[in-house]
């Protein structure tokens, strides 16, 4: 069985135009609608799904992301490993715009999400404590210095409800626990690729210094032109690394066994 890496398209990074013989493919799950239809294609030979988060025309809201369809969706498609974009807010003054970052571990400021597939009959309690992709990481980290990009190999990425931005008193908060980048994407879509069996790692690129800094504010304008301006360094790192992705085992792929319990038994 061909197992199919998937890319998950944040803002400004959800178009196919890296994918060859690319075709739309329209699921159906359980939860609802995906918030796009895939598109599948091939890159250096290996069988790609992209899935657009906000979907085509950037109109769902981070809240309203069917975020347990669109990891079913890809799931269906046989995705084993998951690339997943996305822009975010730097909070620490070395993380500047443009550089990419990939995160180790995130903190979940979330709080009207469906953050499992097991809400009936069954309960997950699914290990996070590694919540990244080591191999997928080390990866990416390795194209990243071959193309010679502006990264950071690591760090904390903090996932805030949205869709409103942070106070400046908040952003500061984040940083003082650790944060040190900022989105509205990454929870529960991990979570959830964790409990299908999934691989997962984050493509971070900072567009913006969120507002801790005194003299400084953050605007969707700013993040999409920062982005735009940057969106042809991940795309590289993309086409660089899917072709390396060889492994079929992992560790993120194993901690869903022994994870459920059934409700009722003993």
């Amino acid at each position: 069985m061909i197992e199919v890496i998937g890319i998950i398209g944040g803002s400004g990074l959800d178009k196919a135009d890296i994918l060859k013989n690319a075709k739309e493919v329209k699921i159906e799950t359980p939860y609802g609608k995906p918030s796009s239809p895939l598109v599948v294609g091939e890159i250096a030979g290996k069988k790609v799904a992209i899935i657009s988060r906000h979907g085509k025309k950037h109109g769902i809201m981070p809240s309203n992301v069917n975020n347990r369809a669109n990891i079913w969706a890809l799931k269906d498609q046989r995705v084993k490993h998951v690339l997943a974009t996305t822009a975010c807010g730097s909070l620490r003054e070395e993380i500047t715009r443009g550089m990419i970052v990939f995160p180790d571990q995130f903190i979940d400021w979330t709080s009207k999400r469906s953050s499992t597939f097991f809400d009936k009959d069954k309960v997950c309690h699914i290990p996070m404590a590694d919540p990244f992709c080591q191999k997928l990481r080390e990866l990416l980290i390795e194209k990243a210095k071959e193309l010679k990009l502006s990264h950071r190999p690591e760090g904390v990425i903090v996932t805030i409800e949205g869709p409103r931005f942070s106070t400046r008193a908040e952003s500061n908060m984040f940083r003082k626990i650790g944060g040190d980048i900022i989105n509205m994407s990454t929870v529960p879509e991990i979570v959830l690729a964790r409990e299908a069996g999934m691989c997962y790692q984050a493509i971070a690129m900072a567009t913006d210094y969120d507002c801790w800094r005194a003299e400084e504010t953050v605007d969707i304008a700013t993040v999409l032109e920062v982005f735009k301006s940057n969106v042809e360094n991940v795309k590289k790192l993309l086409l660089e690394t899917i072709p390396k992705i060889n492994f079929t085992e992992c560790d993120c792929q194993k901690h869903i066994d022994g994870a459920i319990i059934n409700v009722g038994e003993d």
